[in-house]
């Protein structure tokens, strides 16, 4: 299994994703500012995946930190998931594990700071088990929709470097090539960051299953021409109605699937759904880097001065979406009772 992030004594351990496929070089880091500004910077990225490193650049603060009182690490405590909330505001897995990791703190805060420290990297570490799980249960209700011999779409990265393990997106297509399923995989680039050419890609041919790279602008091409059976694609926040904020691009490629009859699937486990927002109207929008746009490895490809726009994801409504695929199962519409019941399951 790839490894994307781990737990070790000598801090948090990462595979540098904006380095692949070229270089595998892992960084680990020792603080829990490094942490945040991997977050930022997109050393690590996907939802799963950096609610995974937030929770486990909380336990590293709160572990390297020396206070005397109870009083003065609560107030480090807040410092510290203020500095990883503030990373990147649109996938809520990452506030999520803040969330989380705020609960346990209050828990066991009157058992001393020992016991915090300990309890704090027991809820990060568990996180990271529960999230390849998860993601395995995403594979198995997910293969199911999958016929026997299939040509499928998918945009960004959806797998296990988008996650602790295993993948959402790539799941579903990780788990129908293990059920004996024939499959070949179209990988949108995704541009800017390359997601699909550079790291869905790369943990395909990984894996030995057979994939194409095409750029985003040939996803209505191979659509029309039949050669497309249906898209996956994961997700970074998703409504309480169903819709979907996706890498941008993602709402593109699902209005053409509708307008050519391909099913859209998206697969994202419980903790991606935020039913407090009752829409994607409401879901914030990171406005990235304009040098992403401007620049491939440092190379300029537009002129000097040209305005530049780099929203990093868009939202799908859910008219678009044909169903999301869930580790408690998989939710169809009307999304608003579907979702809710499976969030509401008992696991």
């Amino acid at each position: 299994m790839i490894r994307t992030i781990e737990w070790t004594d000598a801090g948090v351990v990462m595979l540098d994703q904006r380095l692949l496929p070229n270089e595998e070089i892992y960084h680990t880091y020792a603080k829990h500012t490094e942490v945040a500004e991997a977050i930022r910077s997109m050393v690590i990225r996907g939802a799963p995946a950096i609610g995974v490193a937030a929770a486990m650049g909380i336990a590293l603060g709160v572990k390297n930190s020396n206070p005397t009182s109870l009083k003065e690490l609560d107030a480090l405590f807040e410092r510290i998931c203020s500095d990883i909330a503030a990373t990147r505001p649109t996938a809520v897995n990452l506030f999520w594990a803040v969330e989380r990791m705020k609960a346990v703190y209050q828990r066991t805060r009157p058992q001393g700071i020992p016991a915090v420290r300990s309890a704090l990297i027991g809820e990060s570490t568990a996180m990271h088990s529960e999230d390849v799980e998860a993601n395995r249960m995403i594979g198995r209700f997910g293969q199911e929709l999958i016929p026997a011999r299939a040509e499928i779409l998918t945009h960004c990265n959806a797998g296990a470097l988008a996650t602790a393990g295993y993948g959402t997106a790539l799941g579903v297509i990780r788990a129908a090539v293990e059920a004996g399923k024939q499959v070949h995989v179209f990988a949108d680039e995704t541009r800017p960051f390359l997601q699909g050419a550079r790291l869905t890609a790369w943990e395909l041919q990984k894996d030995n299953i057979p994939v194409t790279i095409i750029t985003d602008n040939m996803a209505g091409y191979f659509m029309q021409k039949r050669k497309i059976d249906c898209v996956i694609v994961g997700a970074d926040r998703i409504a309480a109605n169903g819709d979907v904020a996706n890498k941008i691009g993602t709402y593109s490629v699902a209005v053409l699937a509708k307008e050519n009859g391909v099913p859209f699937f998206v697969a994202a486990p419980i903790s991606t759904l935020d039913l407090s927002l009752p829409d994607g109207s409401r879901i914030p929008i990171e406005e990235r880097d304009p040098d992403e746009v401007r620049k491939i490895k440092g190379v300029s490809i537009a002129p000097a001065g040209a305005k530049i726009a780099n929203p990093a994801f868009d939202v799908t409504p859910n008219r678009y979406v044909h169903a999301i695929i869930t580790n408690r199962g998989v939710a169809r519409p009307p999304f608003q009772e579907s979702l809710r019941e499976l969030a509401n399951r008992r696991q």
